[in-house]
């Protein structure tokens, strides 16, 4: 299994995670998205309007490294925050479904690294967690 349960059910939680991705020129680009986790692969998908077209999706196709981070504050007082960064690589999926403002594109990030951080031991004190990270095949 790639994500762990406490993982999943944290991705189920939040709408909006943030992809950087690499340009032609070497420069990171960071973009807000929507995403859904893909039980079946593994992996986290990206669509969205006109994804064919984005910069994101046409980074692709010369540097197909990337991160993928969801996070969020779960409190203020104290202070805790909830992160899941997932680093790996990307191709660009044609799916043929297309209707409602997308294109049938979206981008699929396949997980070689997943750091999270702040997801479990609710009852420690926020200065005492440590982030969790591991490898993927």
């Amino acid at each position: 299994m790639t994500f762990t349960d406490t993982e999943i059910d944290y991705m189920a939680s939040q709408d909006l995670g943030r992809l950087a991705t690499v340009a032609p020129d070497g420069t990171v680009q960071v973009n807000p998205v929507g995403f859904t986790h893909n039980p079946e692969l593994g992996t986290i998908d990206i669509g969205g309007y006109r994804m064919a077209a984005s910069r994101k999706f046409r980074n692709l196709a010369t540097n197909d490294r990337v991160a993928f981070v969801i996070d969020n504050i779960a409190s203020r007082n104290p202070w805790r925050v909830r992160c899941l960064e997932i680093r790996g690589t990307a191709e660009q999926v044609h799916t043929g479904a297309d209707g409602g403002g997308t294109d049938g594109a979206l981008i699929r990030v396949h997980p070689r690294r997943i750091i999270s951080f702040g997801l479990d031991n609710l009852d420690l004190e926020p200065h005492q967690l440590v982030a969790h990270a591991r490898d993927i095949g």
